[in-house]
């Protein structure tokens, strides 16, 4: 014990001068957003490097479950393919016109804090950006939050900071998709008006209101609702489709129309 109180005296000054640079490091960072932004795509660069070379190992064992998700992806595509009306239910995106599709792997994955991110293994180089939206063939997992030149991360629904359009589906009827850091099986929909004649099991979708996501996305169905104080809204919570403790491979989706619609957007808020 003596030795290292000793060790430490000995070399004092080369300790300060760490914590001192680390102090100045962290204050230089928070206050410059050029600096935080540098900062943020390194450790992504860093961290993003670890993760997939941890996520390659364990893969390695869990590879008899992803071939079973895939054989039973294929399964249900085949089906589509067979039944023309339930590909145009199912699968509203036409990768060759507005929408395209950027597949991907989760390398990090948390859904038991208060804010739960993922981290993908495609990033920039590729052309993914910030808000990008994130699905499974399950349904919605979340919108690109920050990305490196070959990671992404992206905010899950299972965020106490998202808030997603969404819909009943076959209606014109649309509310907020919210997360209340109970369950990570369920999310809730709220704005629902009280004279929408709703019941348990119905399909919630995306709402298509906004350039991240297109309408009639997958997101769940209802497991219970209940009106709120003031009796003119339903407070719904949904069973999501995806199990986001154990979900693997995603697809990033890229609207080619974004930048024109948001430009366009931008001029009638300007005006």
């Amino acid at each position: 014990m003596q030795n290292i109180i000793a060790f430490f005296l000995r070399n004092r000054i080369f300790f300060l001068f760490i914590l001192l640079f680390v102090v100045s490091l962290s204050l230089t960072i928070q206050s410059h957003t050029y600096h935080r932004s540098k900062f943020i795509n390194s450790a992504n660069w860093l961290t993003g490097g670890l993760y997939a070379s941890v996520n390659d190992i364990s893969s390695y064992f869990g590879l008899r479950d992803q071939n079973q998700q895939l054989l039973e992806e294929n399964k249900r595509l085949r089906g589509l393919l067979m039944n023309q009306d339930e590909v145009i239910d199912s699968i509203p995106m036409d990768s060759t016109k507005q929408f395209n599709l950027i597949t991907a792997s989760i390398i990090k994955n948390s859904f038991k804090k208060t804010n739960n991110y993922l981290t993908i293994n495609k990033g920039k180089s590729l052309g993914i950006e910030n808000d990008m939206g994130v699905i499974s063939s399950q349904g919605i997992i979340g919108i690109i939050d920050n990305t490196s030149a070959n990671y992404s991360v992206v905010q899950s629904v299972l965020n106490s900071l998202s808030e997603i359009n969404a819909s009943l589906k076959n209606t014109s009827y649309f509310g907020t998709l919210v997360w209340n850091q109970k369950d990570y099986r369920y999310v809730q929909l709220t704005d629902i008006p009280k004279n929408v004649n709703i019941k348990k099991g119905d399909t919630i979708v995306t709402g298509g209101m906004s350039t991240i996501f297109p309408k009639d996305i997958l997101i769940g169905t209802i497991e219970n609702f209940e009106l709120t104080t003031s009796d003119n809204y339903y407070n719904i919570s949904v069973k999501l489709f995806n199990d986001m403790a154990n979900v693997k491979h995603v697809y990033v989706i890229k609207n080619k129309d974004r930048k024109e619609i948001i430009q366009l957007e931008n001029q009638i808020k300007d005006e």
